[in-house]
């Protein structure tokens, strides 16, 4: 029997910034517990099922994916990205509108170029 068949073929982590702060698990414990549940789920099937296409996952451009929830309060994104087998949680929001907001997109790529700077 393989010992490794339950596990995920991506490690979740989250982008932590230079003061060591991790944005998404802050973003995360201020939502509702039901809203927590729902993200956490979605994110896990992409852990589990990488890689996963639409309606769960959409990629933005290279190196950048966001995971698409569906939450009480309306639709939460969560982006991140992919370094071998790490999925790197870059950041999470509530999305108000149908079009994702630059000022989120531009924080998710901010986080993604230093990540690739290191």
């Amino acid at each position: 029997m393989d010992k490794d068949k339950n596990k995920p073929p991506l490690k979740v982590v989250f982008y932590k910034t230079e003061s060591g702060n991790e944005p998404v698990r802050e973003w995360l414990k201020s939502l509702p517990d039901k809203d927590k549940k729902a993200i956490g789920t979605d994110i896990k099937t992409a852990q589990y099922g990488w890689p996963l296409g639409m309606p769960l996952i959409r990629k933005i451009e290279k190196n950048l994916w966001e995971v698409r929830s569906t939450i009480h309060t309306g639709i939460a994104r969560v982006f991140f990205t992919v370094q071998g087998v790490m999925m790197i949680l870059l950041h999470g929001f509530i999305k108000k509108s149908d079009k994702t907001p630059q000022n989120e997109l531009d924080t998710a790529r901010r986080r993604l170029n230093n990540i690739e700077k290191e």
